[in-house]
């Protein structure tokens, strides 16, 4: 009676956190959802044509396409022709935002993809192949009347790929190519209110420089931020969470503390998840309102794969420890196997990424995907990261279907054992049938709304309802691994209540020799985590 008394509370305590979970977990989705506007905005501009004829010109003066200040512009090539304005002479401005508004910190990041209007023309045909030499140049300032201040300044190649759906006759002079976008610029913080970006195409027949590239008309940016709205709503949740995972994490390392043994090497693990978790969530994003720290956007990529690299270890070391007949548990040295395509992994992810974002906190115009060494580089890197995750799946996979192996196996002979050992299986069985439950709902649930966000139009509208299902899935997966990671600690933690010698040995029927078998994890004479003591007391019942 007592024992079902028992068990009806620690069930109920279950539920009752299992609810509390769940409540975060939509409200995490609401707060995208509802309040938060979409991440991201798409602004179109359309440079304008200016004229300069000076020497050395990119290095004295900057040409400003509309303002008081403006350059004398042209209408179209055929007027430069006309005039004898040569190629060389042209420069392409681009001022950001457009007339009567300001760029502010809160938007983060710049990225701008650019797109050429490029003409059909007999005797200026586009070769197969072509590349294209950009002479680029940003500056910013913060008032409409003070100098501009020169940010970066660069010469970059472009391979063009275009494609002509008509007869290239003298009919179809004047139809434009499909090109497709070209990488341009991706700036990691936006600390000023206004840019300006000029864009030469300097022309040397000798050097075969920007020959055979077609008549271009245009040049179209796309420039892409983050939403100022958004912005305050993720440093909000990030604000929240810091202190909720420090706290159970001081809880759960406490507990573990006032164990009389060494903390084994998967309360290791879960710990070291959560510091992962934690240095994802410290909100150092607040300074970035008042630094121009362009190297954000490198710092959350390295937070990030910190914090996967150690989810994907944790799973790893997780079912290991579960094989309940294994005589390396506890050592990680055992798992070289499993955590090495990892760390490789990780390491070819990494350098790739400082290739590329690394290169671009000097040179905001590189791309490495624009030469063919960049491109093979990046996708060896790509390619061995791949590799090494399918290794690390099959791995997985492999352990899991192991551990439920010997699931099968100790199931079947659980009535023939001592009450003490039959509770050690127990706790371990249903500790990992519950948290793979919940690591699958993780895992499909992300997946789920990476697909829905990339499918639907950015928003669903209900009646006078707006919800935004990206910002949805950003705020709502983010908050549900912090909850996931808040679940393992709290499940895993060991109780810090001493048992009686009549409720652990006495109760029981263990002797000495019993007890030195309990080789889980976690037993119960050093104290029992959550999940483990429910487990005890629903077979005491």
């Amino acid at each position: 009676m007592a024992g079902a008394i028992i068990e009806n509370m620690s069930t109920r305590k279950l539920c009752i956190v299992g609810g509390i979970l769940l409540v975060f977990q939509v409200i995490a989705f609401l707060v995208g959802g509802l309040i938060a506007p979409s991440p991201t905005t798409a602004v179109p501009y359309m440079s304008v044509k200016c004229i300069d004829v000076r020497k050395n010109h990119h290095k004295t003066k900057w040409l400003m396409p509309w303002g008081p200040n403006h350059c004398k512009k042209l209408k179209d090539f055929d007027e430069a022709v006309s005039r004898q304005i040569e190629a060389n002479d042209i420069v392409f401005a681009v001022h950001i935002p457009l007339p009567s508004k300001e760029m502010s910190p809160w938007f983060q990041f710049m990225l701008f993809i650019m797109q050429l209007d490029i003409a059909f023309k007999m005797d200026n045909d586009l070769k197969e192949n072509a590349e294209i030499t950009l002479d680029v140049s940003l500056a910013c300032r913060d008032d409409m009347f003070d100098d501009w201040e020169e940010i970066a300044h660069a010469i970059e190649i472009r391979k063009l790929k275009c494609t002509f759906g008509s007869p290239k006759t003298v009919e179809s002079e004047g139809r434009h190519y499909d090109c497709d976008f070209l990488p341009f610029m991706e700036m990691g913080s936006v600390a000023h209110k206004y840019y300006l970006i000029n864009i030469r195409l300097p022309v040397n027949d000798r050097k075969g420089i920007n020959v055979g590239i077609g008549e271009i008309k245009d040049i179209r940016l796309v420039g892409i931020h983050q939403n100022g709205g958004f912005t305050k709503v993720w440093f909000a949740m990030k604000t929240f969470l810091t202190p909720s995972i420090l706290i159970i994490m001081v809880w759960y390392w406490r507990r573990i503390t006032l164990m009389t043994r060494a903390p084994v090497l998967l309360e290791k693990v879960i710990f070291a998840l959560g510091i992962s978790m934690t240095f994802i969530n410290i909100p150092v994003e607040w300074f970035s309102i008042g630094f121009d720290w362009t190297w954000m956007l490198l710092f959350g990529d390295i937070r990030q794969g910190i914090f996967y690299a150690m989810l994907l270890s944790f799973w790893i070391i997780f079912c290991g420890e579960h094989m309940m007949d294994q005589n390396e548990r506890n050592r990680l040295s055992g798992y070289w196997k499993q955590v090495g395509p990892i760390a490789v992994g990780s390491f070819c992810l990494f350098i790739f990424d400082m290739c590329e974002r690394g290169v671009q906190l000097k040179n905001p115009f590189y791309s490495i995907w624009t030469t063919e060494v960049g491109t093979e580089l990046a996708m060896a890197f790509i390619i061995v990261a791949g590799i090494c995750l399918c290794l690390y799946f099959l791995f997985l996979c492999f352990m899991v279907f192991q551990v439920f192996r010997n699931i099968s196996g100790k199931q079947s002979s659980l009535p023939a054992m001592s009450k003490a050992r039959r509770l050690h299986y127990e706790g371990l069985i249903f500790r990992f049938k519950f948290l793979m439950l919940i690591t699958l709902a993780c895992a499909a649930m992300t997946v789920i709304f990476f697909i829905v966000s990339q499918v639907t139009e950015g928003h669903w509208k209900w009646g006078d309802i707006t919800i935004q299902v990206n910002s949805a899935f950003f705020t709502g997966i983010y908050g549900m691994w912090n909850l996931y990671v808040f679940a393992l600690m709290f499940l895993y933690a060991p109780s810090h209540k001493n048992y009686g010698e009549d409720q652990s040995n006495g109760d029981l029927g263990v002797n000495s020799g019993e007890e030195l078998q309990l080789t889980t994890t976690i037993t119960h004479v050093d104290g029992p985590t959550e999940v483990y003591k429910l487990a005890r007391k629903e077979a005491q019942e």
